[in-house]
């Protein structure tokens, strides 16, 4: 990684990034982060010693700065980069709402790319949508390096928010139930490693049957005659189209 890399923001993001980078072996002697919060600061020095935990104004001077805040704090930072960000830097925001043409006119800078980012970023294997302003430079290398959290592709302003709901925030829909089923499983006789396993296995191959045995939604349905919580999924759904539309509500510009 040759060029300066800044994260303003020292949080979850910006740790998935770190570790993504750092397991591809890239050097992080010349990114650093900056966090309002020292403890976070100090956490992530721990964490990956490498990094330097430094000011927003040398953050904000890096050649590609990452803008990892929440929503809300992101007007009141741009206002106070304003003026220390060059104008060949490139700028990323990692967060939904801000738009690329309200970071760019409170910037005055052209070099703005939105990223909506992953968690599973963590291990390569993201899903990570991103757009580019329109005069934005230096956009091949730029995917380049975004590559290296998995599967990172070009697509429409208006859809980011869209994979925030469907996408970023995703594994959290499932996560607590997999686990409860882990423990559910040991419960009934298997060991630790045999609930994983059993749960690890069962779940590919149940994902790889939606979506690439060809069956339609409701032949993939009927592959199990039992569905010992169906009579729940009224509920289960009316909970999903409640929250995640009533979020989606909320994020998108």
């Amino acid at each position: 990684m040759e060029k300066s890399i800044g994260f303003i923001g020292g949080g979850r993001v910006t740790k998935i990034f770190l570790q993504a980078f750092q397991n591809r072996n890239f050097s992080l002697k010349k990114v650093a982060v900056h966090d309002i919060n020292s403890d976070a600061s100090e956490k992530l020095k721990q964490k990956i010693p490498d990094v330097s935990i430094t000011d927003l104004k040398s953050v904000s001077s890096r050649e590609i700065i990452f803008i990892a805040l929440h929503p809300p704090a992101i007007m009141e930072i741009l206002a106070s980069i304003k003026g220390i960000v060059k104008s060949s830097s490139v700028v990323i925001s990692l967060a939904p709402k801000i738009t690329l043409n309200k970071i760019s006119s409170n910037l005055e800078n052209k070099n703005v790319v939105r990223m909506i980012p992953n968690a599973t970023s963590v291990i390569n294997q993201g899903y990570n949508p991103v757009c580019f302003a329109p005069d934005c430079a230096d956009k091949q290398n730029i995917m380049q390096i975004l590559s290296v959290l998995g599967k990172t592709f070009e697509t429409a302003e208006p859809k980011l928010e869209a994979y925030a709901i469907a996408s970023a925030m995703l594994p959290t829909y499932f996560w607590f139930q997999w686990f409860e089923i882990v423990e559910i499983a040991k419960q009934m006789g298997l060991s630790e490693a045999e609930a994983r396993e059993t749960i690890e296995q069962t779940l590919l191959a149940s994902i790889a049957t939606a979506f690439q045995s060809g069956l339609s939604s409701s032949e993939v349905f009927d592959l199990i005659p039992v569905k010992p919580i169906g009579e729940n999924e009224g509920q289960v759904k009316e909970i999903l189209q409640t929250k995640l539309l009533g979020l989606y509500g909320k994020i998108k510009p």
